[in-house]
């Protein structure tokens, strides 16, 4: 079953329009990048090779990549959702034996295994093709989630990487993301506010986590200053009975 967004912006007119055009500007100049083909990164100790149209590293990606690292403790099972070229699984399989990364984009999943080979964990993760959770089976321990910022329709495989059409995957994975979890299981989602922010913390508040921010920074661009934040998810443990 499907479900609905029902997603209406929680940001004015002026806003809608300002992420906008930051998303028209940062499209642009990841056409451009991905027009010189394949990228080698190299990232937290990794060498990544992202193809053009998979979701470069970029300047804010360790804000996430760094929590991963801090996060996973042996015995996890950890679930990457939305893994592009593999990043935050290869970090995550540096301490956990059973890493599970689903991207909906085929290139990204050709891209992530072969990063995983790369970096010598192949044998630690399985990478899928599937949507949301479509192809996932089981409760983890840790679920990784770097959702698109944006809720406009992609136009492309590339695009698809930083929006979501009124944010359907999203609200998708909050609603069903307790499902597969254990009872003590984490969550580490990364955001901006150069999307709807404010919508984020209304799927967080729907579905009943507790939140933190593990990591954050801000940058100006075209005298707009925009924030991003890593927030660790937990589910509330119940009080012991008679407190």
């Amino acid at each position: 079953m499907t479900e609905r967004s029902d997603f209406t912006p929680t940001v004015d007119a002026d806003y809608a329009a300002r992420i906008r055009a930051w998303h028209e500007n940062a499209y642009r100049q990841a056409q451009a990048e991905a027009a010189d083909g394949p990228q080698t990164f190299s990232y937290l100790g990794r060498t990544l090779v992202v193809p053009p149209r998979v979701h470069p590293i970029n300047g804010t990606s360790h804000l996430l990549g760094e929590a991963v690292l801090a996060e996973v403790r042996p015995g996890d099972r950890v679930l990457d959702m939305g893994t592009g070229c593999g990043v935050n699984a290869i970090l995550a399989a540096a301490v956990s034996t059973d890493v599970l990364a689903v991207d909906v984009n085929p290139e990204a999943v050709a891209a992530a295994q072969a990063n995983a080979a790369r970096n010598g964990v192949a044998d630690r993760i399985q990478v899928r093709l599937g949507d949301v959770f479509s192809a996932v089976d089981g409760r983890f321990d840790l679920i990784v989630f770097d959702p698109p910022f944006r809720w406009f329709a992609p136009r492309d495989l590339l695009e698809m990487a930083s929006t979501d059409e009124n944010y359907a995957a999203m609200t998708r994975f909050f609603r069903q993301a307790r499902e597969h979890l254990t009872p003590t299981g984490r969550m580490l989602i990364f955001f901006g506010s150069s999307g709807d922010i404010g919508h984020l913390r209304n799927l967080i508040g729907e579905t009943g986590f507790d939140t933190e921010v593990v990591a954050s920074t801000d940058l100006v661009k075209d005298d707009w200053r925009v924030e991003y934040f890593t927030f660790r998810l937990t589910q509330p443990q119940s009080s012991p009975r008679g407190t």
